[in-house]
């Protein structure tokens, strides 16, 4: 395994990645899936940069010239990061779609972008051009673009892309679209010097392991892109994608990969842990795993691991890194992992800003994302707003002028939206987002992550704080995610394991934010709650709540019995 002075050196683009670890790491594994009829791909790094190659050429055989858009429509595979590569090879400007995105979004996204062709997914969870409106659309599938050359390849085909200039750290390489939901949809530029920037801040702060990854967040993603792919293949990292949603068979990959890292946001941590509470509970050790994680969080991480071992055997035995970013990590999720001797590495950035700035191996506080690493910048506005500066910063939105004016202030440090603070050690706590702060008739200031993490300490998993009229604020609360009741109050198993009702539940729940309201200040308490109707909240494609649409549930739910707080 290279160090990470070995591999970050002055790259000119990401292309230069792969070709490095092609000649770097030959003919070991790089990316691996399981495929739809049983049989396992494996793609060796110089496959990977091969396989580049074709994609790259078929692109421009296809017409598509440098600076031209291509929409990716995909589910993750090994050919998804080849036509990736190969769009960068041919100077294609690629703009990845999710599986989750409306149909109205894909629509607004592809007339924004003004693509001309579409590389779409296959296989059973491969989506439908037809359900966007895009059937008429030129579209070729990623697999063909990546498949071994065939006869429409002239014999001096290599020679002449050699030919191709070559991109450069300025040269935009991808567009990551807002959802576009409602309004005109907004395009992250980003350059390969953004992302190589990200990268070299990856190589100081995770440490140089053998890696081998279990890839589960979708590659239309920035973080899977940055951390999951372009960093792992840096490293030499195994990667093994995931298509199927059954837990049964994600964790069967992860134990037969012996997985060793994994990048995920905040909610699949939770809903890891979820399992191994119910796995505890089954086997009537609840108690015993409760005393074991006290005694284990002062001991080395390699005791702890030692101490449970059955629980990481579960994982192929191999768990040492978790990183986490994209959404707000409760620091009671993070210590669960660690009491198990994993280290959990949080980052903080946006899409425009990359990594912002992240805990290390050393240094990773619970309720903390580090510091911003050099040449990377932060400072706060005058309200707390968190500012960045430095060259993983994009360089505006795609043909919006307006938007990307008012992303960033006047002497250009990018705004991002969030509310921190610096502790006593210099390090950024993030404290939610300006526009989701309540503003209370008294002029105090309450941050809804804050009663969220309180009610998550309580016993509640998944909340959302709202104020619902001037001075009230209340908290909508999952049943199912929290205590195993389905939507609609049906009986289920509880967190003990044991059949509860629906009015003992909600006792339990009206208990739990009781209990959390005695950790709060006066103006932080929550006053009522209610149950969310649906077996979990609206999200987005990184799992964050969609907070609007729950906001707008409750105003128009406003006038319903509300119970009380505490």
């Amino acid at each position: 395994m290279d160090s990470p002075a070995e591999t970050r050196t002055d790259k000119h683009s990401l292309v230069e990645i792969l070709t490095g670890a092609a000649d770097r790491y030959g003919d070991r594994t790089a990316l691996g899936i399981h495929q739809d009829d049983g049989t396992e791909l494996r793609w060796s790094f110089r496959e990977l940069e091969r396989r580049s190659r074709y994609a790259a050429w078929r692109l421009r055989a296809l017409g598509l010239k440098p600076g031209d858009r291509l929409l990716t429509w995909a589910p993750s595979s090994p050919a998804l990061p080849a036509v990736y590569f190969g769009a960068m090879r041919a100077g294609v400007i690629f703009v990845p779609l999710d599986l989750r995105m409306s149909a109205d979004a894909i629509e607004r996204i592809a007339a924004r972008a003004e693509a001309g062709r579409l590389a779409l997914g296959t296989g059973r969870d491969a989506p439908d051009p037809r359900d966007a409106g895009l059937e008429n659309f030129p579209t070729t599938s990623v697999d063909e673009l990546a498949a071994e050359p065939d006869e429409s390849f002239p014999d001096d085909w290599e020679t002449v892309m050699d030919t191709w200039e070559r991109p450069s750290r300025d040269d935009v390489f991808e567009l990551v679209f807002t959802s576009g939901t409602t309004g005109q949809p907004k395009g992250v530029m980003l350059t390969h010097g953004n992302v190589l920037a990200s990268i070299s801040a990856m190589h100081k702060v995770i440490p140089p392991i053998e890696h081998r990854i279990v890839s589960l967040l979708p590659l239309s993603h920035l973080l899977e892109q940055a951390v999951g792919l372009f960093y792992a293949i840096d490293v030499g990292a195994d990667i093994v994608y995931v298509r199927s949603r059954s837990p049964r068979v994600i964790f069967e990959a992860i134990r037969h990969h012996r997985t060793t890292t994994m990048v995920l946001v905040p909610q699949v941590l939770d809903l890891f842990w979820s399992s191994i509470e119910r796995e505890v509970a089954k086997a009537g050790r609840a108690e015993s795993f409760q005393r074991l994680r006290s005694i284990a969080r002062r001991l080395p991480y390699g005791a702890r691991r030692w101490l449970f071992r059955r629980v990481h055997q579960q994982f192929g035995g191999g768990l040492r890194l978790l990183v986490s970013t994209a959404a707000f990590l409760p620091p009671v999720l993070q210590q669960a992992w660690e009491d198990l001797g994993v280290i959990v590495i949080q980052g903080y950035g946006s899409t425009e800003c990359g990594f912002g700035a992240c805990t290390t191996r050393e240094d990773h506080g619970l309720g903390t994302v580090g510091r911003a690493l050099p040449p990377v910048e932060i400072r706060l506005a005058e309200d707390g707003e968190i500012l960045v500066h430095g060259p993983n910063v994009f360089g505006g939105y795609w043909r919006d002028p307006e938007a990307t004016a008012a992303a960033f202030t006047a002497d250009g440090w990018y705004r991002t939206g969030d509310i921190g603070r610096f502790d006593e050690a210099g390090r950024l706590i993030l404290m939610g987002r300006t526009k989701d702060i309540i503003v209370l008739p008294n002029g105090f200031n309450v941050y809804p992550e804050d009663v969220e993490n309180a009610l998550r300490v309580a016993g509640m998993r998944d909340s959302v704080v709202l104020e619902t009229r001037p001075g009230r604020i209340e908290a909508i609360v999952l049943t199912p995610g929290a205590y195993g009741l389905p939507a609609g109050g049906d009986t289920a198993r509880g967190p003990s394991g044991m059949h509860d009702d629906p009015d003992a539940v909600r006792e339990t729940i009206a208990e739990a934010v009781k209990k959390a309201n005695q950790t709060l200040a006066p103006h932080q308490r929550v006053e009522g709650w209610r149950l969310w109707p649906d077996a979990d909240f609206p999200r987005t494609h990184t799992l964050k709540v969609k907070r609007d649409q729950v906001r707008a549930w409750a105003v128009i739910e406003e006038n319903l019995p509300v119970r009380p707080g505490a």
